[in-house]
């Protein structure tokens, strides 16, 4: 059996509205772009030497039908001017041949810098712990060169893709972030 292992990655990100659930949804895929595949949610391992692309080159990679496996957050409201959010957090090590992490993260009333900083501490703070690393967050993280330093030799670069939206009366709202792998 071969093993599938992606060797691109693209983020995308969208917010739908509609009277329906499931179409609020189908609209928000649409606006990120990824509505046209079969979507198959994994869990949050960045695999090592894949390279993040922008989303206008991943989507030249895929095909409409396709199976195509993503990290994704989402998050639906249907009360009017409630604040919704979903956020992927990426920490890619500098180490090329070491795994990343992604995470997820969904909440009510948080604006985009604060969703999007959670879901990468949240990431680094995960790639550490599966290294066997526990810390404070705090204590790791290096203002001066904007990056997270879990061990001497492992330095992490985080970034996020966020979505916000606001409720509407009368409509189902949905946000949702994703970070879509290619092999």
């Amino acid at each position: 059996m071969s093993s599938i292992i992606p060797s691109k990655a693209f983020l995308t990100k969208g917010k739908g509205q509609h009277k329906e659930k499931l179409a609020s949804f189908e609209h928000a895929l649409r606006a990120g772009g990824i509505a046209p595949f079969n979507l198959v949610k994994i869990s949050s391992i960045f695999p090592p030497h894949c390279e993040l692309i922008s989303k206008e080159e991943g989507l030249k990679h895929l095909h409409p039908g396709q199976i195509v496996f993503l990290v994704m957050s989402e998050c639906a409201t249907d009360e009017a001017h409630r604040i919704i959010s979903a956020s992927v957090g990426l920490a890619i090590p500098n180490e090329p041949r070491h795994y990343g992490y992604l995470s997820e993260h969904h909440t009510f009333g948080q604006d985009e810098r604060e969703a999007g900083h959670y879901a990468e501490d949240l990431a680094a703070d995960m790639l550490a712990t599966t290294l066997g690393v526990n810390f404070d967050i705090s204590q790791i993280w290096n203002e001066e060169k904007n990056v997270y330093r879990i061990s001497d030799k492992l330095t992490v670069k985080t970034r996020n893709i966020t979505q916000i939206a606001s409720g509407k009366k009368g409509l189902w709202t949905t946000a949702f972030a994703a970070a879509v792998l290619i092999p």
